[in-house]
Formats: C-alpha cells, structure tokens, sequence
C-alpha cells in the first residue's frame, strides 16, 4: 500500500540559518536606506512634491508631470516603503519556514514588518500636516524604532537557536549599567537632534513651518549631549579592557569610531551653513551611531545552548551560590 506524505511548503522550500541571516541584515540595509532617501525628499524641498496623502494628487496615486522633479522624489520615496516592506515580509515568510522552528523570532519579524506600514501613516501625516517639524522628527524616531528591532531580529538570529539558558552577562554589573546609561545619553541626542533640524532651514518644503526653537541654543545642547556621549563610551572602552572583556571592548571602540565621524560631519556641516550634502549624510550617520550603540549593548552579555546531560552552563551560577552560602571567615 502505497504512503501518502503531505509535503509543507517549508519542507519543499526550506530556509538556512544563513539564508534568514543575509534577509535580516537586508532589512537593516533597507531600513537605513531609507531614512537617506527621506533626507533626500527634505533636502531637495520635496517634501510636499505630492501634496496630498496617500494619493500622491487629489485625482491620482501617482507623480504628475506637472509636478515636476519635486514630484518624482517624493512618489519615489514612496514607492521604496513598497520595497522595504517586501524583504520585511521576506523576512516573516523565512522566519516561519525556517526549521527547526524558531517562535522567538516570529514577534520581532512581524514588528519589523507592521512596522513599515506605521511608518508610512506617519510619513502621511507630516505631508498632510504641511510637514509640522514635531511629526516630521518623529517620522525620524519611528524609523530609528524600526532600524532598533530589525537589529535585534539579526543578532537573535545568530543566538544559538533551540532551549537557551537566560542571558548570561559577560561584564560586571556596574558596566553593564554603563552601557545601559550610554545607550540612553545616545537615544537622546538622537531625539534633541531632530529637534534641531526642527529648527534649521532645510525644511523640507520653502514654505514649511519651523519648531520656533533658537537653532544656536539648540545645537549647543546638541553637541554637549555628543560631548557626553562620546566621553561615556571612551570610558567603556577602557573599562571593559580592564575587566578582560575584548568582544564588548572592541564593540565600544567601533561606537566611539562612529560617534567621532558622526561629530566631524556635525561639526563641519554647522560651520559651512548645513549643505544639503553633510545634512543627508549626517541623517545616515544617526543610523549608525543607533547600531553601534546597540551592538554595543548585545557585547556585554550573550546566550548558551543547553547541553543535555551537562552542567556547565550551570556552574557560574552554583558556584555563586555555594560563595554565598558559605560562612565567612
């Protein structure tokens, strides 16, 4: 008697670990991209290119040719959330057919992917709000959200897959603190530098509003954030060598590599009156300062598979307890 298999459409179409690593890190890509492409629609006065949303004109979807090249730019940003959207997609559909599977990933790949849609809508209401410079920097902070959990799907990825032990610290306490307070320092200049674009010229359209803040004060409060910032992550640099710490040592010194090309273009962008050039690059520079600073983040603890049959996963944590249980001398 002949055997009947049902064939899954994972089993006719299986996806590697590596094939779902190289989608993940293509999301990234993407996400980045992107956020260079908005730079571009905002430093070319695009922003209003389709005045409308989400028709591109009140009686069509797309670019006329009455609108020009300001039209052509702001409809081509937005057909890239079509493509960005694709590989997150991607990236669900090789999530769910990756074997063995993996639920752990599942809710990072669907945030990544709703994601995208989010964006868009508030990418709609900057347009429809005549690009107000509060919504435009938070179209900004959104993208950075999105960039953030992309990442984190990636390095989650390349955990070792199956039953884990929780996350095992690799550095101090008071490090891992540290790191955490400089991950902080490194959102807010993030935030406060979308408030001084806010309050810039290049706003994205010649007759957008501005936030009314003093571009100046502004940017001062700016660079003194990057002044804290950049002096946080020296010091974990050499706090981490001390400890024995070479992973985490070597993740810092790339975020203080970052941080001091992110400051220079900063720092020559404001002294030649913000060319749209330095502006857009600086845009992409953020992206990089926020994955630095997260992999930053992920070198101070990591994840071990459980070996059946084994105790040594457990042995950092019984010898602390027998420490502790034993009378002091």
């Amino acid at each position: 008697m002949r055997r009947i298999c049902a064939v899954t459409p994972s089993a006719r179409l299986p996806v590697s670990a590596t094939l779902l690593r190289r989608l993940a890190f293509a999301s990234i890509v993407a996400n980045v991209a992107i956020v260079g492409t908005g730079g571009l629609v905002r430093l070319t006065a695009s922003g209003l290119g389709c005045p409308t949303w989400p028709r591109c004109t009140d009686d069509s979807y797309t670019t006329t040719a009455e609108m020009g090249m300001h039209g052509v730019i702001e409809f081509g940003n937005r057909l890239l959330t079509f493509a960005v959207g694709a590989i997150a997609l991607a990236v669900v559909v090789a999530v769910l057919s990756h074997r063995p599977r993996r639920p752990e990933l599942v809710p990072l790949a669907v945030g990544v992917l709703l994601g995208i849609p989010a964006q868009a809508v508030i990418g709609g209401i900057t347009v429809l709000t005549d690009l107000n410079p509060w919504v435009v920097g938070l179209h900004f902070l959104a993208s950075m959200v999105v960039i953030a959990v992309a990442y984190a799907l990636w390095r989650r990825i390349k955990d070792p897959a199956g039953p884990v032990v929780p996350v095992v610290p690799v550095v101090p306490a008071p490090l891992r603190t540290l790191a955490r307070l400089t991950a902080v320092v490194s959102a807010s200049v993030l935030v406060v530098g979308t408030w001084v674009t806010g309050s810039g010229p290049h706003a994205g359209d010649h007759g957008a509003a501005r936030n009314g803040l003093d571009p100046q004060t502004i940017s001062q409060l700016h660079a003194d954030g990057v002044f804290l910032l950049i002096g946080l992550s020296v010091a974990l640099v050499f706090a981490f060598r001390a400890v024995g710490a070479a992973h985490a040592a070597r993740a810092a010194g790339i975020l203080v590599a970052v941080e001091l090309g992110q400051g220079l273009i900063g720092v020559v962008q404001y002294l030649t009156d913000l060319p749209a050039l330095l502006v857009g690059a600086h845009m992409v520079g953020s992206c990089l300062v926020l994955l630095a600073t997260l992999s930053m983040l992920w070198s101070t603890r990591e994840r071990r598979p459980v070996q059946p049959g084994r105790d040594d996963d457990r042995r950092p944590a019984m010898a602390s307890a027998s420490r502790s249980a034993a009378p002091s001398a």
